[in-house]
């Protein structure tokens, strides 16, 4: 709920067990107030202080009080901006047509909205109660419209900005972040973002925050595997369940930056959006620019809390409601099989070898298109080679649907070769200038989607093949990142646009292909998991979370990808040993374990499978079903940090707190072990439960106090899981 308080020009918003408070002071500036757990609607400028800084200026014309109370760099702000008195980061820069880039942006007004409207040609949450600030300058006409929505099934809050050219001359938007967050707290604060590389995705970095200025970001037109658009600040000493936590998610696509301040008073900012690095972008008098939605989850229940809030948002209101709950293909995927040799008759026994196993979709991956025989050549010519697969695709789809099982097929959309008839007839489709050399990434260039005639040979060439095969599933892959950002046929004082209009045109191709088959399942990928953000859940309700599939590797990627995603949005297969990427060899049932807390599948070749194999693809299929509604809906609790410990384990709880499972992972196996006590998390303690592999009842109180003692398998790698079902 979204209140305001006349009298104390307050702004009180009330979601999911949390109070966001922000009021207007008497010279226009937002000053932010309060963001916790949940509070009364008191006069909280009680609590407002000015803290230490050096040499403030007072606001323009405002010289008749004290500097200190005028000043825009003297209290929290809800926006930033330069050149009028505040000098730390800015939210949003402007260069106006006189060459200066002045700003001062004041408050004039509110709406109160029912429901978010929808922001144009970008993904973002749906629903919710929302408020929206007018401020203005009152010099140039620039306008920033300032976003707000609450839910009251999640602790968070979406925020995003739109800046309009109010004035008569045309302007130069060289910053326009979507938010800026205040913590006015002196706290000692930690930040936490995921780091990584190809295969190596979204590994945890906790630091404590330093005084100045630290920046998560991306200059890769997309938002990358090397950083996840993802921060955290929480208070030091924060664990998985005690302690406040502020998380910031950006549902969005390509450059990025988030930023955290660090001030000398102890107080801190988050800020972030739109990367403004080679960024500018031409506003006509009457335009505006809509920046991409911030998602700010709060939580005083640690991590844990924090992660449980953006997995409900994402679920509730961000995930495609078509397949969100549904349960999920469960794929065979012929790609560590064959890689680019295959035919008929190998793809078929792969098929074959998974008949009666529970494994209901088969996905051809790359290689069954163009001149495609290695990753040099064909991509962007969408046309069956037929050298192949004699036939067309139609020969292996409907061998595949009379095995009674669902046929998916890779894409990759935004890519060209040099190799390729598609090149040869249009090599201005590329990204690049023509006068430079392009640089070349897996053999490929890429093709420059923010042009509308080229959006347009990608989605007829790809709705061609969806509209004319009988297809359940796509495999939507995005390989290499972008260089040489330039557009052919763009003014060159517009060249500066191409990274945001890189994510426009990816959000127009997915709008007319995964709307365009309303029936069809969509799974992203990006050489793993390198375009794993809000904006690619949006359209596909599960993306491959990374090319290493190695049980023991994939404990550290899925516990960092759980800290934002929740379980349901990560593709996670059982692969063979020894493991393609790591070398290493984990027992099939590990492998299982692990794949299982998430949507899972099979990454291997199933004609060397024996008898007992298919026997154990067979349970472990079975024991995915019965578990999977947790994977989709449930509240997932992590216990054991592998980055600090030989255990992983993790428990997943139903909405009612009816049923539940608890994961356990050992790494290494050593004579003597220490006893190891799981005290499973997110039970009623007032219920009691069956324990299936105990043979026991116990209260929840019990099992959440004293625990239990997982028996390992002797070895390396091993896994428990536990069932518990209410009585």
């Amino acid at each position: 709920m979204i209140s305001f308080i006349p009298e104390t020009k307050t702004f009180f918003l009330d979601g999911k067990n949390f109070t966001y408070a922000f009021y207007v002071s008497e010279s226009g500036q937002l000053r932010h107030l309060y963001c916790g757990k949940a509070i009364e609607h008191d006069d909280l400028r009680y609590s407002e202080t000015c803290g230490a800084s050096s040499r403030m200026a007072s606001a323009p014309g405002r010289n008749d009080i004290p500097a200190y109370r005028t000043s825009y760099e003297s209290y929290p702000p809800e926006i930033t901006f330069f050149g009028t008195s505040d000098y730390r980061e800015a939210t949003v820069a402007v260069r106006n047509h006189t060459g200066d880039s002045l700003l001062e942006l004041s408050y004039e007004g509110y709406d109160i909205l029912e429901s978010k409207p929808k922001i144009s040609g970008m993904p973002s949450m749906d629903g919710g109660e929302t408020l929206i600030v007018h401020l203005k300058d009152r010099y140039s006409g620039f306008d920033a419209d300032l976003y707000y929505t609450v839910y009251d099934d999640a602790s968070v809050i979406a925020r995003r900005i739109v800046y309009k050219n109010g004035g008569s001359e045309k302007v130069r938007l060289e910053r326009a972040y979507s938010f800026a967050f205040s913590l006015p707290s002196s706290r000692e604060y930690e930040l936490i973002s995921l780091y990584g590389a190809w295969a190596k995705e979204r590994h945890v970095d906790r630091t404590p925050l330093p005084h100045g200025i630290i920046s998560i970001d991306s200059k890769r037109t997309a938002s990358s595997a090397v950083l996840n658009p993802f921060v955290a600040l929480v208070e030091k000493g924060t664990t998985e369940s005690t302690g406040n936590a502020f998380g910031f998610s950006l549902i969005y696509s390509s450059s990025y930056a988030l930023k955290a301040q660090k001030n000398i008073d102890g107080s801190a900012i988050v800020l972030g959006g739109v990367q403004d690095f080679d960024f500018g972008w031409v506003l006509e008098s009457g335009e505006e620019f809509e920046t991409p939605e911030a998602v700010i989850a709060f939580s005083c229940e640690g991590l844990g809390g924090m992660s449980r809030a953006f997995h409900d948002a994402f679920r509730n209101h961000l995930i495609n409601k078509r397949f969100v709950n549904l349960p999920r293909p469960l794929v065979i995927n012929n790609w560590e099989a064959t890689y680019f040799t295959f035919d008929n008759d190998k793809l078929k026994a792969i098929v074959d070898a998974v008949e009666g196993t529970g494994i209901d979709t088969f996905v051809l991956d790359d290689g069954w298109f163009g001149k495609r025989d290695n990753d040099r050549s064909g991509l962007g010519d969408w046309v069956v080679n037929e050298k192949k697969l004699e036939g067309g695709l139609s020969t292996i789809i409907d061998y595949v649907h009379s095995k009674g099982m669902n046929f998916g097929l890779w894409f990759e959309p935004e890519m060209v070769s040099e190799d390729s008839d598609l090149f040869r007839a249009h090599p201005d489709y590329a990204i690049g200038m023509p006068s430079r050399p392009r640089c070349y990434s897996r053999n490929q260039f890429m093709l420059d989607i923010t042009r509308e005639d080229v959006r347009d040979y990608i989605v007829d060439s790809v709705n061609k093949i969806l509209t004319e095969n009988k297809i359940e599933y796509v495999k939507w892959d995005f390989n290499r990142n972008v260089t040489d950002s330039y557009s052919i046929g763009r003014d060159p004082e517009r060249q500066s646009e191409f990274a945001h209009r890189y994510a426009l045109g990816l959000y127009d191709l997915c709008e007319r292909i995964v709307n365009a088959n309303p029936d069809v399942f969509f799974e992203g990928c990006s050489g793993g998991g390198a375009r794993f953000d809000p904006a690619i859940l949006y359209y596909f309700p599960q993306i491959w979370t990374s090319d290493d599939t190695d049980a023991e590797e994939r404990t550290f990627i899925q516990y960092g990808t759980s800290l934002v995603y929740p379980l349901s949005s990560m593709s996670c297969h059982v692969s063979i040993c020894p493991n393609h990427q790591t070398g290493r060899t984990t027992p099939f049932s590990t492998r299982a374990d692990i794949a299982h807390l998430g949507a899972t599948g099979y990454e291997l070749d199933t004609t060397t499978f024996t008898e007992n194999d298919r026997s154990e693809v067979q349970k472990q299929t079975a024991e995915y079903r019965r578990i999977q509604h947790l994977i989709l809906e449930g509240d997932l609790y992590r216990i054991d940090d592998p980055n600090k410990s030989n255990f992983f384990s993790e428990t997943i709880v139903s909405k009612d707190k009816r049923e539940a499972i608890l994961v356990s992972y050992r790494r290494l196996g050593s004579v003597n072990n220490e006893i190891y006590r799981v005290r499973v998390c997110g039970l009623d303690p007032k219920r009691r439960y069956k324990v299936l592999e105990l043979n026991r009842t116990l209260s929840g109180e019990v099992l959440m106090s004293v625990g239990v003692v997982p028996s390992f398998a002797s070895g390396d790698f091993t896994t428990v899981k536990y069932h518990f079902i209410a009585e």
